[in-house]
């Protein structure tokens, strides 16, 4: 089996606990089995030892990665594992993970900082600001990519604007509307004046009939290596494991009436939000972010 061209992969095991309790995630204080840990983590290596295994299965193709487990990944070894490993493998081109950030974040010196990146959500009501903030700064010492972000909740207004106010302007900080709210102008605005981007994230996008790169050069991967061509939709594209999914990657128009997501819809090629975050694209930062062509515009911030 040789991959046809380059691909991005979304990872997601079986991982479903999680160290924070968010009032507005279903996987909240989950707790996994030892059982369901020890399975996890083989799943992960698996799929690793197949990403170096590439190199010569289909030598000149890159390979980017984006962990995106329902639970916190980072604070289990085998994670943090898996992001070094990646990260110094010549054909992968970025390994970036969703973390809450709870975790220690001085392993990450053992990465290769050019591929390595993280998408790190705070969280106001599970850890203090002061501790949270204090990471992101190390983050930066250490020379690590990452985006920072957080859940458009009225709630966490206070909390985004002094985030943004004491962030350095070249970190981003995204917002994410709340899955099912309808907000204002009058609502978004605030929002929007932190995050430039947030009208990309305010309302659902209209899908269905347009080109979107799942299951062409973007798959979803699931721990026992089944693949679909993102994690939005339940059809199979068959097995990592076994190469049958190979043979179905194609351009394809997207099957649903909308995404609301931002890992599904940032890959509608009618956004062109692969422009936007041209090189950030995993990690959630724009092109040019901090650099004068996007900036933070909220002056209640600063």
């Amino acid at each position: 089996m040789t991959l046809p061209h380059d691909i991005t992969i979304l990872y997601r095991g079986p991982l479903a606990s999680c160290d924070y309790d968010c009032s507005y995630c279903p996987f909240a204080k989950r707790r996994d089995t030892p059982e369901q840990l020890r399975a996890d983590r083989a799943a992960v290596e698996r799929f690793v030892d197949w990403v170096a295994s590439q190199a010569t299965q289909s030598p000149g193709k890159r390979i980017s990665v984006l962990f995106t487990p329902w639970g916190e990944g980072l604070v289990r070894s085998w994670y943090r594992a898996a992001m070094v490993r990646l990260s110094h493998l010549p054909h992968v081109e970025r390994v970036a993970i969703q973390t809450n950030l709870s975790c220690r974040v001085e392993w990450l010196a053992e990465c290769d900082r050019e591929t390595a990146a993280l998408w790190a959500t705070f969280h106001p009501s599970q850890t203090r600001y002061e501790r949270f903030l204090a990471k992101c700064f190390r983050l930066r010492e250490l020379g690590v990519r990452f985006s920072v972000g957080i859940v458009g909740l009225p709630e966490h207004l206070a909390a985004a604007c002094r985030l943004r106010a004491d962030l350095p302007d070249d970190v981003y900080l995204w917002v994410n509307a709340v899955g099912g709210r309808s907000y204002t102008d009058a609502e978004a605005a605030p929002w929007q004046e932190i995050d430039p981007l947030f009208p990309y994230s305010r309302d659902p996008h209209p899908s269905r009939g347009w080109l979107c790169r799942t299951g062409n050069t973007v798959v979803s991967v699931f721990g026992d290596g089944t693949v679909r061509r993102c994690h939005f939709l339940p059809t199979e594209l068959g097995n990592l494991y076994d190469g049958s999914f190979v043979a179905r990657l194609r351009p394809r128009p997207c099957p649903a009436a909308s995404c609301d997501c931002h890992i599904g819809y940032v890959h509608l090629e009618s956004l062109d939000l692969y422009d936007v975050f041209r090189g950030g694209v995993l990690e959630r930062i724009p092109a040019g972010w901090g650099r004068g062509e996007l900036s933070p515009q909220s002056s209640r911030c600063r």
